[in-house]
């Protein structure tokens, strides 16, 4: 949540700042702003996209050398020119941006106010503007100094950056539970929440550690913990790049992301699975395997669509590796006291690794002593480095904010994962693992069939683009795949939608049926089908609008649904790969059917990096 982007170096700041704004815009759009030091200290924000930003000041002498960026997902305070970052301390000598929540802002704000401080915004950021400059004025020590103190004070999570007037050729910054990157170029250096805005400018950086504060001056940079004592930065290069993150010729992130799916997918299996050898390779795991084996319990912590995959992996490590699975909210996981101990493992799934919810339940868990394996797609993300060990997806950078790709990939390390158990274990037959992992092998080209049917996917939604509500139902595998599609059609489209077990439909969610209810099946051939069908017979009985995702060739579910959408056959432990892929595409034609801003709908942003 929020973008930030700093630079400080031999070429003109303003270019570099909006354009890497527009980078990070999928991490929040509701306002933007900049700061500048050109003599003095210059500040512009606004209300909004950064493109209206960029119109606002586009006349403005914007000449300058360094200076900082933010675009914000709003946490305290509405979308304002006011509540915009930066945020400037009393005396008008530095301005602050920052991502992250400060929980104990209130109190910090009464000391405040008490000692005379003004407050224009209703920011938290305002807050740690002003609560720097008073520890730098009661403490009579340097900037550096005083955002260092400050931040010991602070609880909650931060990545800020400083930028002072009276330190020309001066970045600050600190990092406690936000994500923040320095990139390092010839005479230059870049700040920002993540690598996108720097890529097109360097391959060299350091990620930041919790409780790390930078100090860059004349060329150089500086890194100190929080005692104070100087560390030596390690700078690491990139593995994404300019092309990764261009939306190329599609006219969405989200789009190119889906039709990224098959390659993504692809690229999580290579080195870790053969098929001509029967092998599963997975090295980021292997000195757990043991543990992994003798496991009497595993818990799922994930949030969103990460969650869901955690679902359908409940599912696959039962079956297949016999093991007890818990999924849990990782959100809620933290705050209700779970039966966690020590040799216990913990299955932390997200996407970006700085889920701050995920994060927390890890460390819960870390404290218990249970093992933490991590599942994601950034490398030297916080979920990975708090990990004990792990498995990149290596799904490449997910701009679209509602997730498609994350979702098939996390699935694909999954199924590696449950798989590699299963055979160590002995828990799965030498002709079930073969099967399974020929059949792991043809997913990429299933997808790209089921891509074929784009234009009619795009023909049914035409369909229904003025309905208020849908119904997602689906049976073993394919539940979680029910909520998955509903979350789509929520995020991007803002229709109602629900997923449910098609058979918890007669206990309560039938009442909703009539005419004016389209309910989307996922009605494929498996060991539930006769159930489906049943299901679907009670819904048509009651004039529902019937969509179905239906293996190839079927005649049953075909004859009973309003719109049938096909999918080749494939074992019913990997259909939800399979069977995802038109409800994504569903989604994403709705909302442009329906006018809405695909990769950026209102009031989300990609990265949760607060509770």
């Amino acid at each position: 949540m929020c973008g930030i982007i700093a630079y400080v170096g031999h070429q003109e700041s303003y270019p570099i700042l909006i354009r890497g704004l527009k980078r990070l815009e999928y991490r929040g759009y509701d306002s933007a702003g900049i700061a500048l030091l050109d003599g003095g200290l210059k500040v512009y924000k606004k209300a909004g996209r950064v493109s209206e930003l960029e119109n606002a000041i586009a006349n403005k002498n914007l000449r300058s050398h360094i200076g900082i960026g933010h675009t914000r997902w709003a946490t305290h305070g509405a979308p304002s020119d006011v509540n915009a970052h930066p945020h400037v301390a009393a005396s008008g000598k530095f301005a602050v941006v920052h991502n992250g929540i400060i929980e104990n802002y209130r109190m910090l704000k009464k000391y405040l106010l008490n000692k005379g401080y003004f407050f224009e915004s209703d920011t938290d950021t305002e807050v740690l503007a002003h609560f720097v400059e008073d520890v730098q004025q009661c403490n009579q020590c340097t900037l550096e100094e005083a955002v260092r103190l400050a931040m010991a004070k602070v609880v909650g999570a931060y990545a800020l950056v400083v930028l002072s007037e009276d330190l020309p050729n001066t970045l600050i910054a600190a990092r406690k539970g936000s994500p923040m990157v320095v990139g390092i170029g010839r005479d230059e250096f870049f700040i920002a929440s993540d690598a996108t805005p720097i890529v097109a400018y360097t391959d060299q950086v350091v990620f930041v550690n919790d409780h790390e504060v930078v100090f860059i001056q004349d060329d150089r940079l500086f890194m100190t913990n929080s005692e104070n004592r100087p560390l030596i930065p390690a700078v690491q290069q990139l593995d994404i790049t300019l092309e990764t993150i261009e939306k190329g010729d599609f006219e969405h992130f989200m789009l190119k992301e889906i039709f990224e799916q098959p390659n993504a997918i692809r690229d999580c299996m290579r080195g870790r699975l053969s098929t001509d050898s029967q092998k599963l390779v997975l090295g980021g795991i292997s000195d757990y395997m043991d543990q992994l084996t003798k496991a009497h319990k595993i818990t799922i912590v994930a949030c969103g669509t990460s969650w869901h995959v955690g679902l359908i992996a409940e599912y696959l490590v039962e079956e297949f590796c016999k093991i007890p699975v818990e999924v849990e909210y990782a959100s809620e996981f933290r705050y209700r006291k779970p039966i966690i101990g020590a040799g216990d493992l913990v299955w932390a799934i997200s996407q970006s690794g700085e889920t701050a919810d995920t994060l927390a339940a890890m460390t819960l868990a870390k404290k218990q002593g249970a093992t933490i394996l991590g599942i994601c797609n950034v490398v030297e993300s916080s979920i990975a480095r708090m990990a004990h060990a792990g498995i990149y997806t290596h799904a490449g950078p997910e701009i679209g904010v509602a997730s498609t790709k994350a979702f098939t990939a996390q699935l694909t390390a999954i199924v590696m994962m449950a798989l590699a158990v299963a055979r160590q274990r002995g828990t799965i037959t030498t002709f079930m693992f073969n099967e399974l992992l020929q059949h792991l092998t043809d997913v990429p080209e299933t997808i790209e069939v089921v891509l074929q049917q784009y234009d009619q996917v795009k023909h049914m939604a035409q369909a229904y683009k003025d309905m208020s509500n849908f119904l997602f139902l689906g049976r073993g595998y394919n539940f979680p795949v029910a909520l998955e599609g509903a979350l789509k059609l929520k995020e991007l489209s803002y229709i109602h939608a629900e997923g449910y077990p098609a058979a918890e439909m007669k206990h309560g969610p039938i009442a909703l049926i009539d005419e004016a209810m389209p309910v989307v099946f996922i009605a494929t051939q498996d060991r539930s089908y006769d159930k489906i069908i049943a299901n679907i017979e009670e819904v048509k009985a009651r004039k529902g609008k019937i969509i179905a995702i239906v293996t190839r060739g079927d005649k049953t579910a075909t004859q009973l649904a309003d719109h049938v959408i096909e999918v080749p056959p494939i074992h019913e432990a990997l259909m939800p790969m399979i069977a995802v892929v038109p409800l994504q595409l569903l989604a994403y034609h709705m909302a442009v059917i329906r006018g809405c801003d695909v990769d950026r709908p209102r009031n989300l942003a990609k990265s949760v990096t607060v509770e």
